[in-house]
């Protein structure tokens, strides 16, 4: 493959703001998702669990791609290898969380089994944290990342374009498991979303003689928030355009750097954390009331503090006579509390 061949272009100005602002609303997503799971426990759950530990891994895929992208790197460096191995790591470590999600509901949903999928999470922690770190310490320690030229990137650094093995190493730093991803989340999707449906319907049919008989009644809807079934979605359309690249990378074609495919790219890879955050935070009612909740709390309390300052400060005697007697006027106005 004679991938030298084709010269690497500079990213455009317009092609790096973007990609940047990508990164910085996916980093703020992902945040504000850890947020609402640390601070409201009452609405903690297992699967929202794993939504967590997937939004952790996307905060630093966002991170690392940011400073990749604001640095555009033109030659392998001290700072390319660790945003490169950081970058591996996290978007490695998404790639298996995202499964996890898909396979622990499928698993609970699907068959009922609420104790082996519970069981399933030793493993899930197992492998979505352990394969990721054993693929990136091995890459640094063979020096096999660095920079790429951005053929399968966006101005941040991943497998050395001129390393021999290069393919070997893009497959398994990422795109074997990218692939794996595209092939089995569309199946327990399926396979979830129909069984959603027949339950939904039964549950339909029997509602009266349930109501009647005061009969407990089981939904599958109940287990984890339905919305998590999106997150195969989100995945395969954000993650399609590096793949779509990295195929035009294979076949020698000059399309790879077409403008387009490549903020494409650099959204898709970098707006994971945003997009979750965008389904399972803003779009969810129980979550969105309570942080605008939060938001008019703070904002009373940002008011009444400075009431009280202004209170102080007129108490204190400082400034002016006539400051004062104005403070006195414009108190009076004030509602009472």
């Amino acid at each position: 493959m004679a991938w030298l061949e084709i010269p690497r272009e500079n990213l455009y100005l317009s092609e790096q703001v973007i990609v940047l602002v990508s990164c910085g609303l996916s980093f703020l997503g992902s945040v504000l998702i850890i947020f609402t799971y640390v601070h409201w426990p009452e609405l903690r759950s297992r699967p929202r669990q794993l939504l967590l530990f997937l939004s952790v891994v996307d905060l630093f895929s966002a991170a690392s791609y940011f400073y990749g992208v604001l640095r555009d790197f033109q030659t392998t460096s001290w700072d390319c290898v660790a945003q490169g191995a950081l970058s591996t790591f996290s978007n490695t470590s998404s790639f298996f969380w995202t499964m996890a999600v898909a396979l622990y509901l499928y698993i609970t949903i699907v068959h009922s089994q609420q104790s082996l999928a519970e069981h399933m999470i030793y493993w899930f922690h197992l492998i979505s944290w352990g394969v990721p770190l054993l693929i990136t310490v091995a890459a640094v320690c063979l020096q096999k990342i660095g920079y790429d030229a951005s053929y399968v990137s966006v101005g941040w650094c991943w497998i050395n374009i001129q390393a021999e093995d290069r393919l070997t190493w893009m497959l398994l730093a990422g795109k074997a498991w990218e692939i794996l991803a595209y092939l089995v989340l569309p199946v327990l999707y399926i396979r979830i979303r129909k069984h959603i449906g027949r339950a939904h319907r039964a549950l339909s049919e029997y509602r009266p003689i349930l109501s009647a008989a005061a009969a407990p009644v089981y939904q599958p809807r109940t287990i984890a928030d339905k919305k998590l079934v999106f997150i195969p979605i989100i995945f395969i359309f954000l993650r399609i355009w590096s793949t779509i690249r990295f195929i035009l990378t294979l076949c020698d074609s000059p399309a790879v750097h077409n403008p387009i495919l490549v903020v494409l790219h650099g959204i898709g890879n970098s707006f994971q954390g945003g997009a979750n955050c965008i389904m399972f935070v803003l779009c969810t009612r129980v979550i969105r009331s309570r942080l605008l909740t939060a938001l008019r709390c703070c904002c009373c309390k940002s008011a009444d503090f400075r009431e009280n300052a202004v209170s102080e400060g007129s108490a204190s005697g400082y400034g002016s006579t006539t400051g004062t007697q104005d403070s006195q006027k414009w108190s009076a106005h004030l509602p009472s509390t």
